[in-house]
């Protein structure tokens, strides 16, 4: 005899099979869609997210490319609403906080790669250019950083000041020179180049060093320094 209750959605024992998967085995056990699914299923409770998911990899290219996507972007892709797409922005977030947490607040720099996987998650997937600037003390440790230019880096004569101007409010002696290639090419251009011997030339003056000039792509980096370009 049928006790008239509805069965439950077949999406239900998948979702707790793809939470015991990653709880067991970490989301090396995961395809990329699995992982999207499994954290839209946070957001969206009752229906099944896996077209979603791979609707959304389509859409962006790749996994990376949902975790970049601006809100704005992410609402228009059909089934995703406010809710989830502010969830993926926060994903995003989070990670970028943990690696920055990582790399920022602790005394010394870790370590280079350190520095460029915070890097890469906060500006390798960003539309526009940006320049920053790590700011560090007589110790190298990390004492601030700053967004001195967001838009195309090609005006070298604007930066010195703007750059020293900062250095000189946090009382800093060294500084690492940071900006993204939206493009991935990660050669830098004569723009860069006449942009960081600017930097360098205004710094000597006040006793400041440059340590380096990262460009940041979403799969690498390109350091100035360890190609003896500066």
């Amino acid at each position: 005899m049928k006790s008239g209750k509805p069965a439950p959605p077949h999406y239900h024992g998948h979702r707790q099979r793809l939470r015991n998967r990653f709880l067991q085995a970490g989301p090396e056990s995961l395809q990329d869609y699995e992982i999207l699914e499994l954290l839209l299923t946070f957001a969206i409770p009752y229906s099944d997210v896996k077209p979603l998911a791979k609707r959304l990899l389509a859409h962006f290219g790749s996994f990376t490319g949902v975790l970049d996507a601006a809100f704005e972007d992410l609402v228009k892709v059909d089934g995703l609403r406010d809710y989830s797409a502010t969830l993926i922005r926060l994903t995003k977030a989070c990670a970028e906080y943990y690696l920055k947490e990582e790399v920022l607040k602790r005394q010394r720099i870790p370590s280079l790669t350190a520095l460029v996987d915070y890097c890469r998650v906060s500006m390798g997937g960003l539309k526009d250019e940006q320049f920053r600037v790590i700011y560090l003390n007589t110790q190298n440790e990390i004492i601030a950083e700053e967004i001195v230019q967001e838009g195309t880096v090609d005006q070298a004569v604007v930066y010195p000041r703007k750059v020293l101007e900062m250095a000189l409010k946090h009382k800093a002696t060294g500084l690492i020179l940071v900006h993204n290639h939206p493009s991935g090419n990660l050669t830098p251009s004569a723009a860069d180049r006449e942009l960081t011997q600017a930097i360098i030339q205004a710094a000597e003056a006040l006793n400041l060093v440059v340590h380096d000039h990262l460009i940041i792509g979403r799969q690498g980096y390109f350091s100035l320094a360890e190609n003896s370009l500066m």
